[in-house]
């Protein structure tokens, strides 16, 4: 068991308040609040956020939302209703940053467009996130991640060459869309630090921060009129590149991204008159050749156990990687040493094991402070913040309110 996590943090003294649902909005509401923002997550009284019902339970508690919604109080406002929206704005006098991923249209159906919620909070920094922006021809249309990677060219590449298109099997699209949208939000709070004073709109379109990270498949299109293909687990940049079988049946991945390091691999394996060929000295030359290079390796591996692999591999100051499922990572030294997997004290689970916060900072750590709520745990504690009695409360809960 770790330590609890202390209070406090870079980002201690920013509030958050998550409205949004699903991935793409809490991620990125979860990544600031790893690192001490106050994260407010607001639910409809009666329709939780849907993550809550994804992936496996325990015992009635749903067990990926107690990483999805660590670090966050959570509160229920009903906010397509006046007095609802009225409790919110109260909420964002006091806050730094709104996330939100409604249809456009919809909070500004409530009374909160960006301009109420600015005459509320001249500062706040609003993050909008949506599967097709604010604007434009699709704008209207629900969307998910699974639709991002669709259009971005990432099912196209994905998979065997004479087979179909792949979507990953969770939320790629959504978690590269978080990223962006904490990168941005903190771009935005820096520029109401610099001096403006003036809090901005965030306008993430989940079909776009992924495009991003595919490479240079526009402009090599634009200029050149090619398409990439689908190449399986080879690569269309070098060689050999590829998840090879041992001996004792596990799959090692192997990757020569640089030129020293093929050359290496060609050497292990016993294939030094390879490097010697002219095609060796071009990562793209050896991608074209990837036929013979993968035969080199794969016959090599085949013979010998993993740790046999793992050992020369690492010897030779060669790149190499066991493939693994989530029990390896469990029992992996290096994400030991890191401390990438935490234990949480939980008051529904128990001790439970999750992710750690993503990155490491030297003097001023994130950390989890406790796992994800039970919807609307901290309602009461919240609006008493903002003046709402316990009678009122009580009169709110019977109205749904809250």
């Amino acid at each position: 068991m770790t330590e609890p996590t202390p209070a406090g943090g870079p980002l201690a003294g920013i509030r958050v308040l998550d409205v949004s649902t699903l991935f793409a909005g809490p991620l990125a509401a979860t990544f600031l609040g790893d690192f001490g923002a106050d994260v407010i997550k607001v639910e409809h009284p009666t329709k939780p956020d849907a993550a809550r019902g994804h992936g496996p339970a325990k015992n009635g508690v749903n067990l990926w939302w107690k990483t999805l919604g660590r670090n966050k109080r959570t509160v229920t406002l009903n906010l397509g209703t006046p007095d609802g929206a009225a409790l919110l704005l109260k909420l964002v006098a006091d806050a730094d940053v709104l996330v939100e991923n409604f249809r456009p249209g919809t909070l500004e159906r409530w009374g909160l467009s960006p301009a109420e919620l600015h005459a509320a909070n001249p500062r706040l920094v609003i993050a909008r996130v949506t599967a097709f922006g604010q604007f434009g021809p699709y704008s209207s249309r629900p969307g998910f991640g699974s639709l991002a990677e669709a259009m971005s060219g990432f099912a196209a590449l994905t998979g065997e060459p004479d087979g179909p298109p792949t979507l990953p099997p969770f939320g790629l699209a959504d978690g590269i869309a978080a990223l962006a949208t904490s990168f941005a939000i903190m771009v935005a709070l820096r520029g109401v630090e610099q001096g403006s004073g003036v809090g901005q709109v965030v306008d993430m379109a989940i079909i776009e921060p992924i495009l991003m990270l595919l490479g240079g498949q526009i402009t090599t299109f634009d200029q050149l009129g090619t398409v990439q293909k689908r190449t399986g687990n080879r690569s269309v940049n070098n060689a050999p590149r590829n998840v090879y079988l041992t001996a004792d049946n596990e799959w090692v991945a192997v990757s020569t991204s640089s030129q020293s390091i093929a050359e290496r691999v060609m050497h292990l394996v016993g294939r030094p008159d390879l490097v010697a060929e002219p095609w060796f000295a071009s990562g793209h030359e050896r991608a074209l050749h990837a036929d013979v290079l993968d035969d080199a390796v794969s016959s090599w591996i085949a013979k010998r156990s993993t740790s046999e692999v793992l050992a020369a591999f690492e010897q030779a100051e060669a790149a190499v990687a066991p493939v693994y499922d989530v029990r390896g990572i469990l029992t992996d030294p290096q994400y030991a040493a890191l401390g990438t997997v935490q234990s949480v004290d939980d008051e529904e689970l128990g001790p439970l094991k999750m992710q750690n916060v993503l990155f490491r900072l030297s003097s001023t750590p994130g950390g989890i402070r406790w796992a994800g709520r039970r919807h609307g745990q901290d309602t009461a504690a919240v609006l008493d913040e903002i003046g709402v009695s316990r009678a009122q409360l009580e009169a709110l809960r019977e109205r749904g309110i809250v």
